[in-house]
């Protein structure tokens, strides 16, 4: 067992990041990019516990190091994550600060910043002095999408690695290693989560996530008519909102106790005059967090509308590519029958000009699904009586 084994599908990088935690190619800042669910996070830890390890070769997993890393304890390894909209000056500040100090230990003071896309232009004019003249022990690691989503003063004092998306076999293989099921639930898994790692987690571990996940899938067939579009896309916001209410409830609940706590409002009986702005800001903080949760949800499931025109477009090109979607094959032909594949194509592109609404302009999530949903409406006289959706096998593995 090493730091390397929860990468999935990446043994060029695993070769780079090992030779330079080794000594070679070392740079003391690093850029690791890749799309959603390629890993990135779980690089740029596994990468710091190797840093830091002082086995040959370094990432054993075993010593005390590695275990303190990777359970996130480790006291010269500091990482930035948000569940906010983005990423603020005074967090930075506070890192590079930290980043000034000497490591604890003998080796380095690693500093990651998982989600750098998100950093406020503030945020990342406080980074850039750090990453150009960094302490000798210290080392940057960023995290993001693309290198287009970083700055080019930054990005062009990083070394760039790039994760690719795994292949369903890796995936598949990965799945049935960890969490112990069987090959065809792995397959299914690896296939609807599109090589996205932690989702294709959640739909193996969790019956709700994939009823969810089903329902999302079924809709395209269903887009007979404007009531139909309205529907479905008030249904996908409130699942989503269902969805991201079911994991912030309980965190939000903890932290207004810490508050509490902290201010001492249980014992005094009373509030004391700084507890008021403290309260606002946890639950400015929260509210935004939320926001963030209901688009990642709504996110998902805009991916998984796509992969549906998608999978039909294959199929009425004949290409031998694996579908995502194999379970719906009777349904992509049926959707085949009353649109060209260029229709499903311009349907994709609506998708994703929602999705760019929704994360990069700030339009309402409720209004730009809306929008989506009548832009996938099936043409006229494509009733569901004749477009059968009934016919799904489930659960698809069986």
């Amino acid at each position: 067992m090493t730091v390397w084994d929860s990468l999935v599908g990446q043994r060029p990088v695993i070769k780079a990041l090992a030779d330079a935690a080794n000594g070679q190619g070392m740079s003391q800042a690093f850029l690791f990019t890749g799309p959603p669910g390629s890993g990135r996070s779980n690089a740029a830890v596994a990468f710091a516990a190797a840093l830091q390890c002082a086995s040959t070769p370094p990432g054993c997993a075993e010593c005390h190091s590695c275990s303190t890393v990777l359970a996130g304890s480790h006291a010269d390894v500091s990482l930035v994550r948000t569940e906010k909209l983005s990423i603020g000056v005074d967090e930075v500040r506070d890192l590079v600060r930290r980043s000034a100090l000497a490591p604890v230990g003998k080796r380095w003071q690693v500093m990651i910043v998982e989600d750098a896309d998100r950093l406020t232009e503030a945020a990342c004019n406080a980074l850039l002095k750090s990453i150009e003249e960094p302490s000798d022990r210290t080392v940057w690691i960023l995290c993001a999408p693309t290198v287009e989503d970083v700055l080019p003063t930054i990005r062009s004092r990083c070394r760039l690695v790039t994760l690719s998306t795994p292949s369903n076999h890796d995936v598949a293989d990965f799945l049935v290693r960890s969490e112990g099921v069987s090959p065809p639930h792995a397959s299914f898994a690896a296939r609807a989560s599109q090589g996205h790692i932690g989702r294709a987690k959640a739909l193996v571990r969790d019956e709700d996530t994939r009823n969810r996940r089903r329902e999302v899938v079924q809709w395209p067939v269903r887009l007979t008519s404007l009531g139909a579009c309205l529907n479905a896309a008030s249904n996908l916001h409130d699942l989503a909102k269902s969805e991201a209410e079911s994991i912030t409830a309980e965190l939000d609940s903890r932290e207004k106790v810490d508050l509490d706590a902290t201010y001492g409002v249980v014992e005094r009986g009373r509030r004391p005059r700084e507890y008021s702005p403290a309260l606002s800001a946890l639950e400015k903080s929260q509210k935004t967090r939320a926001k963030r949760r209901i688009l990642d949800v709504v996110d998902r499931g805009l991916m998984d509308l796509a992969s549906v025109y998608r999978d039909a477009i294959l199929l009425a090109s004949g290409s031998q590519v694996d579908l995502v979607n194999e379970e719906l094959r009777g349904d992509l032909a049926r959707l085949n029958r009353v649109c060209t594949p260029e229709s499903h194509l311009a349907r994709v592109e609506a998708i994703f000009e929602a999705r760019e609404q929704m994360l990069e302009f700030n339009v309402p999530a409720q209004l730009a699904l809306e929008s989506m949903m009548v832009a996938l409406r099936l043409p006229e006289g494509s009733h569901p009586r004749n477009v059968s959706w009934q016919l799904l096998r489930w659960p698809p593995w069986s």
